[in-house]
């Protein structure tokens, strides 16, 4: 089977890049921080051969996608205007939505306010949390010597000059810190040190990324990092992290839907070794899923699995995601 081919589309008032591979129901995948269309590799293909058409994009902000300058271009209504964006494209009644990561709180929300076209969702590494009461930043951790990464993302410049120095050695800390492989080895350094790892905790005075070189995980291989690399160093940060910096105007604007739940069928899949699932009331969020997704089939984990869901664990992630489909009405 020949691989996924590139294209650009117009969708809710810019350009799209996608990747595409296969023919039959669209499946619709949108990759999460700081990733790509590529995040997504393995599943292009294990979908194709399965009888489906995977259309993964370059979100807005991202790769060879149109990056919208002002900050307030990236609010959770944006991304949700953009998918269904790319149905009206490809002239598609509906999709399967698959998310992971920032992809997945948007496949979320996406699935939860238009079910008219978006009859199913497969989400990865982000379970479905409830609005809050209160703006999201407000309660995030900070002490004297850290700030939880997302308020580090908040004032534009700070984290761009960091990460643009070097995107690809910034990528390759990225994937390993947040992998298996690198949850366990930073809880091993923490244990030895005789004091706890602080989960998504960024130093005010050092900043987000370690200054030795990481290892590359198992599952990246020196190409696939090169491909992220050169992506970024192209595109920058600046769009990506603009998604953070809507995170309290989204809260504002997702109020006029307070009570309305995701009603499509929904398969979550999450690692075992995932930050996000170590997260404060994470615990709660998959215990109470079912309530605001009460279709929800099943809740699948990934022992040793880090927070790159699909591509550390790709084998597993696309059989689930396959039967899930194949159980599917119609």
């Amino acid at each position: 089977m020949s691989g996924p081919t590139q294209r650009t589309i117009k969708a809710n008032g810019i350009t799209l890049n996608v990747a595409e591979q296969g023919k039959g129901p669209m499946v619709l995948l949108c990759h999460g921080f700081p990733e790509g269309w590529y995040s997504w590799r393995h599943q292009l293909e294990a979908l194709a051969a399965a009888g489906y058409h995977a259309v993964a994009p370059d979100m807005r902000g991202y790769g060879k996608s149109d990056r919208p300058e002002a900050i307030d271009q990236y609010t959770i209504l944006h991304m949700v205007g953009d998918l269904v964006g790319v149905l009206d494209a490809f002239e598609v009644k509906d999709a399967v939505i698959v998310g992971h990561d920032w992809g997945a709180t948007i496949a979320w929300h996406t699935a939860r306010l238009r079910p008219d076209r978006f009859r199913a969702a497969a989400i990865l590494s982000v379970p479905y949390r409830p609005r809050s009461p209160v703006p999201p930043t407000s309660v995030m951790p900070q002490t004297a010597d850290a700030q939880f990464y997302q308020l580090y993302f908040q004032e534009p410049g700070v984290a761009e000059a960091e990460f643009e120095r070097d995107p690809r050695a910034t990528l390759g800390a990225m994937l390993f810190g947040a992998s298996g492989e690198g949850a366990m080895a930073i809880r091993a350094n923490a244990e030895s040190a005789g004091r706890t790892a602080g989960v998504g905790m960024v130093s005010r005075k050092d900043g987000m990324l370690p200054k030795v070189p990481v290892p590359l995980p198992s599952w990246l291989s020196a190409a696939d990092l090169d491909y992220y690399g050169a992506e970024f160093a192209r595109s920058g940060f600046r769009g990506p992290l603009n998604y953070y910096r809507n995170i309290d105007r989204s809260w504002e604007l997702m109020g006029a839907f307070e009570g309305v739940k995701v009603v499509v069928p929904a398969l979550f899949i999450a690692g075992d070794h995932d930050l996000v699932i170590a997260f404060p009331g994470a615990a709660e969020h998959l215990a109470n899923m079912k309530q605001f997704v009460p279709q929800l089939r099943e809740i699948k984990m990934l022992p040793g699995c880090g927070h790159w869901t699909q591509q550390e664990r790709p084998a597993e992630v696309n059989e689930a995601i396959v039967e899930f489909l194949r159980s599917l009405p119609g």
